[in-house]
């Protein structure tokens, strides 16, 4: 591991049990992400059109939690662990980005996607913005719905010994984006009542996980409505589905690797997320034109495979840097951004020189704030989640019945 990460990992007892190829991966994704947000605010004329850039990032997140998420929680063997770390993962930052926006609402106003009312607050509470079809107070939100999902699913197939079959999920949720395209023009479960509901459910099903009581049931209703969520509620049926095979596909990787399943369930559930928006109602998006889409997730896969190929080699630490403060950047830039419009208006219209500077600043202060935000809210809160995780696994040595 280079020097340039010693400071940032001394700080981090768990720092050399991580992946670093996988940390690179997660500090390209969010930087590509970033880069789609600004460039059309700052410098147009550098945005891709060939391929979506964010989407690019977005699938390269996916693919990296579908490779290493449902590994994490077998290889812990405990719900209630696997939940405590990922709370302590997931929600410090984003709560401390949601106060902040709501702060400078004051400023400037809330983005006119969110609601203004208590369903709001149970979608943000859950996370499952996208899939009950309420915007979130940061625009990049919306994917961990589908992160969230993800989550959910994989801990009820653990708890009912169905987590080896990757593979076919993969497949399965490939041509459920195929079918929910076909025949699925807008979410069949409308209304407010959704987030309502799935925010009562959330609340409940994650006390039995963390209890151990109703462990099980409790796993099963989540990761149950989770998949209704998904499919019939989401803003796009089609490209949640597509979601959840790419990360499912990101899981038989891992299995490929290990030497448990075969690369034959990837490459079909490639072709069919490529396939899933050909025929989709709801497909009007630039980016999800056979070309532009296909050449998007093809860069994706490539980036991913040729990151994997280099796992056993030093890789840049600045890229493996990027990666640890890499939740920070995503949640935290695109409310800078709009800060930085406000103060400094149509940047578009200044001459290149300007536009580049501005650009090259904006980046820089989002990623010295996000080490910021890493080094004093995301660490601490992940150190602690692990000793209480700690603590977990070994009340599980004494409650062996339990899942």
């Amino acid at each position: 591991m280079s020097t340039t990460l010693a400071a940032g990992t001394a700080a981090r007892p768990a720092a050399a049990t991580r992946l670093a190829w996988l940390d690179a991966l997660r500090g390209i994704g969010a930087v590509a992400v970033l880069l789609e947000h600004a460039l059309p605010w700052f410098m147009p004329q550098l945005r891709p059109y060939w391929f979506n850039l964010g989407m690019y990032g977005v699938l390269v997140f996916f693919l990296v939690s579908g490779y290493i998420i449902p590994v994490s929680l077998e290889g812990r063997g405990d719900v209630r662990a696997f939940w405590l770390s990922r709370i302590f993962r997931l929600y410090p930052i984003y709560l401390l980005v949601v106060a902040a926006v709501l702060v400078m609402a004051v400023w400037l106003p809330v983005r006119e996607q969110v609601p203004r009312d208590l369903a709001s607050v149970s979608a943000h509470l859950t996370m499952l913005l996208d899939v009950v079809h309420l915007g979130g107070l940061a625009d990049t939100m919306w994917t961990l719905s589908y992160e969230m999902v993800f989550y959910l699913l994989v801990t009820a197939l653990f708890v009912l010994g169905l987590h080896l079959r990757s593979g076919t999920f993969a497949v399965g949720f490939g041509a459920a984006a195929v079918g929910a395209g076909l025949v699925l023009a807008a979410p069949v479960l409308t209304g407010l009542w959704p987030a309502y509901v799935s925010g009562v459910v959330f609340v409940a099903g994650m006390a039995c996980l963390l209890t151990g009581r109703f462990r099980t049931a409790g796993a099963c209703v989540l990761g149950a409505m989770a998949v209704v969520l998904l499919i019939f509620s989401g803003f796009t049926p089609w490209f949640g589905a597509a979601i959840l095979a790419v990360m499912f596909t990101g899981t038989a990787v891992r299995r490929w690797e290990q030497g448990t399943g075969t690369l034959r369930p990837v490459a079909a559930a490639a072709v069919l997320v490529a396939l899933a928006p050909v025929w989709a109602v709801q497909a009007d998006w630039w980016w999800v034109q056979p070309g532009v889409w296909i050449t998007t997730m093809v860069l994706a896969g490539v980036t991913f495979a040729g990151a994997m190929a280099l796992r056993r080699r030093r890789l840049p630490g600045f890229l493996v840097w990027l990666g640890l403060i890499s939740y920070s950047v995503y949640l935290l830039h695109h409310p800078l951004l709009r800060a930085a419009h406000a103060v400094l208006g149509d940047v578009r219209a200044m001459g290149t020189v300007t536009q580049a500077g501005v650009v090259a600043g904006f980046v820089a202060g989002v990623l010295g704030l996000s080490w910021i935000t890493y080094r004093y809210v995301e660490l601490p809160m992940q150190n602690l989640g692990r000793r209480l995780a700690r603590g977990a696994r070994s009340l599980q040595q004494v409650e062996p019945g339990r899942p």
